[in-house]
């Protein structure tokens, strides 16, 4: 079990963010954090990562709940800024990826430089999707425009646009489209550095819990790997877009919960 209360040693807080009202497709992304708490805390596995970190010992972690989300923009920022007030690391869970504009904005208020890696099938740099400025497929065009980042890498991303592709050269984004993808083609990351992970990253094989289904993306262990290689100082990250409703045998949820163990176990392994 994670805590539940702070402690004087604890650096990283898991926040649930239980919202997809501008999700494109389908409804359910909503109950990711539920479903990623649940698969975390199941008796078919353990709270151990791949480096052998008991995660449940561990009193670094305290869960620290679901934003209640009444007015989209303003709550999810101020709940990131009061996270990282606390000199806590978030590690939040979606919900769907328009979450990640207003927690990016909250951190580029502590992190002026940031750089963040994205993991995707999709850029999400649309300029409005069906009128939608903040639809999960534009959080990246919002966060560009507004000089949130630094610098944004995109990695497995096999759905551009010519739309997108405008944009993303607009904005000076880097992609490694799932096409050209080896582990040794993302470039060298700079400190400090926030990782958004997308599911549907995955071939929809590994992931059936995910509202949009796109064939030809990665395999679990290529995330795993790329999750353990990031050497610069991770300040947070995210994981979105699974939707319970969609899964098989909870093995989407499953898999979130892994790369979560795996995405803690580097930043308690970095100052």
């Amino acid at each position: 079990m994670l805590n539940q209360q702070k402690t004087k040693n604890t650096t990283i807080a898991l926040k649930g963010i239980p919202f997809d009202a501008n999700s494109s497709y389908l409804p359910g992304a909503a109950k990711g954090p539920g479903a990623i708490r649940k698969a975390l805390l199941s008796p078919s596995a353990n709270l151990s990562t791949e480096s052998i970190i008991d995660l449940g010992s561990s009193c670094q972690i305290i869960d620290a709940g679901d934003i209640q989300v009444r007015d989209f923009f303003p709550d999810i920022v101020q709940a990131t800024r009061e996270i990282l007030s606390s000199n806590l690391s978030p590690v939040i869970l979606g919900g769907d990826h328009s979450i990640t504009y207003p927690v990016i904005k909250a951190f580029s208020e502590k992190f002026p430089d940031l750089t963040i890696l994205h993991l995707d099938a999709h850029g999400d740099l649309y300029n409005d999707f069906e009128g939608n400025k903040f639809s999960h497929a534009s959080p990246f065009a919002r966060i560009m425009e507004e000089g949130l980042a630094t610098r944004l890498i995109q990695v497995g991303i096999r759905t551009l646009t010519p739309h997108q592709k405008i944009q993303a050269d607009r904005f000076g984004v880097e992609i490694i489209e799932m096409k050209h993808f080896q582990i040794r083609s993302i470039p060298e990351l700079a400190s400090p550095l926030y990782l958004s992970l997308d599911m549907d990253v995955l071939d929809p094989a590994f992931a059936p819990g995910i509202s949009h289904y796109e064939p030809g993306g990665m395999s679990t262990r290529q995330v795993i790997s790329i999750l353990q290689s990031i050497k610069p100082t991770l300040v947070g990250a995210d994981i979105v877009e699974l939707n319970p409703d969609r899964d098989f045998n909870e093995m989407t949820a499953m898999t979130a919960a892994k790369f979560l163990k795996e995405i803690i176990d580097n930043m308690l392994r970095k100052p």
